[in-house]
């Protein structure tokens, strides 16, 4: 049985904390969490917990009739809210990773706030041990240049922890993380791998649209056929789900060394001003 300080009803406002409690084992703790927590763990929209609009615009009054004893979402949230969670009594507690140091202190919070510190480690060292084994089998090859993007009007690189995942998987992220960035900035670096992954957007990408809109035709990512869309819950939670994000980048930068992945989609056969599609 639990112990009786640890939180036995959680309403999950972020996707990232949802993943991280069924990775440790402890989902049936959660008794309300949004429509996104649904998309990445697909066991919450069972009918047995409530299922909220989205984390930022949620009603409150609904959360609190949840009677959670602990609200976990992604910061900034907004305060009038926050001020009516703590006042019905419950906790709450803001995520805001940015990098894979981050993600692995969430998931140590998250499983000490349950009681599961034991399975909390297990998972980040799992996580570890995945990472590891990658950079492993890329130690030493050529680093292509990539371009990853989390949000296309207007274009936004992904962040820090994609970065990193990226140069685990052997290549060199070029922009700045987080940061909005210019396409003919983009255009000018040159990038030898695109990838798409837009929040909210699951694996549905216009990546022949995004090509011919930005004018990218000349860079050696489309001249080789090498425009990806990475399925967005792969690389933008901050969970263990970012393991198959990994292993889908791995595919995309070193397919020389590395086996097809699920969620990812790329174009082929990129002429100078048209594109062709193949489905992976």
């Amino acid at each position: 049985m639990p112990a009786s300080h640890t939180s036995r009803r959680i309403a999950c406002l972020q996707p990232s904390a949802t993943v991280i409690l069924d990775a440790i084992g402890e989902l049936g703790r959660v008794v309300a969490c949004t429509r996104y927590c649904a998309d990445v763990v697909a066991a919450v929209a069972d009918g047995s917990r409530m299922i909220l609009a989205d984390s930022w615009t949620a009603d409150t009054a609904q959360i609190v009739a949840a009677q959670p004893d602990l609200v976990i979402a992604a910061v900034p949230y907004q305060e009038k809210a926050v001020t009516e969670i703590l006042k019905s009594g419950a906790r709450f507690l803001g995520l805001a990773p940015k990098t894979l140091a981050d993600i692995y202190t969430d998931i140590a919070t998250i499983a000490g706030a349950v009681g599961r510190i034991d399975r909390g480690e297990e998972v980040i060292a799992h996580m570890q041990r995945h990472i590891a084994r990658v950079e492993a089998r890329t130690a030493g090859v050529a680093r292509p240049r990539v371009f990853c993007e989390e949000w296309g009007k207007p274009i936004i690189a992904s962040q820090q922890w994609v970065a990193e995942l990226v140069e685990s998987a052997g290549g060199d992220f070029v922009g700045a993380p987080g940061r909005q960035i210019a396409r003919e900035e983009i255009g000018r670096l040159d990038p030898e791998v695109i990838i798409a992954a837009w929040c909210g957007a699951g694996d549905r990408v216009p990546l022949e649209k995004i090509v011919a809109d930005r004018s990218w035709q000349q860079t050696s990512a489309v001249r080789n056929g090498r425009v990806f869309c990475i399925r967005d819950e792969f690389l933008n939670t901050p969970a263990p789900t970012l393991l198959r994000g990994l292993d889908a980048l791995a595919f995309a930068i070193h397919p020389e060394l590395f086996p097809d992945a699920k969620g990812i989609r790329r174009v082929t056969d990129v002429p100078a001003s048209t594109v062709s599609k193949s489905v992976l």
